[in-house]
């Protein structure tokens, strides 16, 4: 409940005191009665925009984390590629360095 809540209900609170004061003098206080209701209802639908507002947000952040774990997951994927391609060529100029060192052996 926010400010403009209750100072709305306090508002229609006097405006009923003064209608009841106002009944016995003339003055119907009404009009307070009304302001009251009237800023009562901008602080609901206030609250109701916050209640959206943080709703909305945490969708988000749950989002933006879903998406940082998936590209997470795939920068490991990629990186583990990488390493095993690495590895891979390595292995195989390896080899044909071997290859080369066997033939210039027999060769000399």
């Amino acid at each position: 409940m926010n400010q403009d809540t209750v100072s709305g209900k306090i508002d229609q609170i006097k405006g009923k005191a003064k209608q009841s004061v106002g009944e016995a003098i003339g003055n119907s206080g009404v009009a307070d009665q009304v302001k009251g209701a009237v800023q009562e209802t901008w602080g609901h639908a206030k609250d109701a925009a916050q209640s959206v507002a943080n709703d909305l947000s945490a969708r988000a952040a749950e989002r933006s984390a879903e998406a940082k774990e998936h590209v997470t997951g795939h920068a490991h994927d990629i990186r583990e590629k990488v390493a095993a391609s690495t590895q891979n060529a390595r292995n195989v100029v390896s080899a044909k360095l071997d290859e080369v060192k066997d033939r210039h052996q027999r060769s000399a």
